[in-house]
């Protein structure tokens, strides 16, 4: 019997709740048909402005991004910066397309051609802007900023970018470059404990990378250095 009523206590509850809540939309009608009206309204307007903006942008800035990537193959990283008086470079295309992902993707080749030319604070910017997710080309961004770090004197915070890029895509390619340049600052820190550390992952994970394969002389190194 207690059973009994408690379903039925429950139901009342459940009845009372239902019919509370209908009470608030029927005197909330119209504030809330506004506001589902805003949300279509917003997600309609977001897909509007994707394919009759940003697309259209999208194909321009490639189509600006063609002979700029041609330059940077070449080694002609300033015309691949600044473009050639009748072509833009990757600076314009960031300025002009920002929100694409094409300028996206400039800013990764201005932030390697600022590095290749020695402008490390202006490779850092441009590298750091960069937020694609290509598993090859994301972690060389961010190895490539260890890079400038490490030409800035700033070995720690290199490092630690090192081993930042190679955790973000295990490969042996990418993985086992950056985690040796990261044991090698180590040793020029003097931290030959967290150098062998390194050295030995990459010998267990890594073995048959560039690498790898003459990684037993460094763990050696460190081993007697670490003593």
């Amino acid at each position: 019997m207690s059973e009994v009523n408690n379903e039925h206590s429950g139901i009342e509850n459940v009845g009372e709740a239902l019919s509370k809540a209908e009470l608030f939309i029927e005197k909330n009608k119209k504030p809330i048909i506004i506001a589902v009206a805003a949300i279509v309204l917003v997600i309609g307007g977001y897909f509007v402005f994707k394919k009759a903006y940003v697309a259209p942008m999208e194909k321009e800035a490639q189509e600006q991004m063609f002979v700029a990537e041609k330059y940077f193959e070449k080694d002609s990283f300033q015309l691949a910066l600044n473009g050639d008086g009748n072509n833009w470079g990757f600076l314009k295309i960031t300025e002009e397309y920002g929100i694409t992902k094409a300028a996206d993707l400039a800013h990764y080749y201005a932030g390697i051609c600022y590095l290749q030319t020695g402008n490390f604070k202006a490779a850092i910017e441009h590298l750091e802007e960069y937020d694609g997710d290509d598993k090859l080309i994301a972690p060389i961004a961010v190895g490539a900023t260890g890079d400038a770090y490490v030409e800035l004197g700033d070995l720690k915070k290199g490092a630690k970018l090192y081993e930042k890029a190679a955790d973000m895509s295990e490969n042996d390619f990418t993985s086992p470059l950056y985690l040796m340049k990261a044991g090698v600052i180590y040793e020029n820190l003097k931290d030959f404990k967290k150098a062998l550390a390194i050295y030995k992952q990459i010998k267990k994970d890594f073995p048959r990378s560039t690498e790898g394969r003459t990684i037993d002389k460094y763990i050696t190194r460190a081993e007697l250095l670490s003593k």
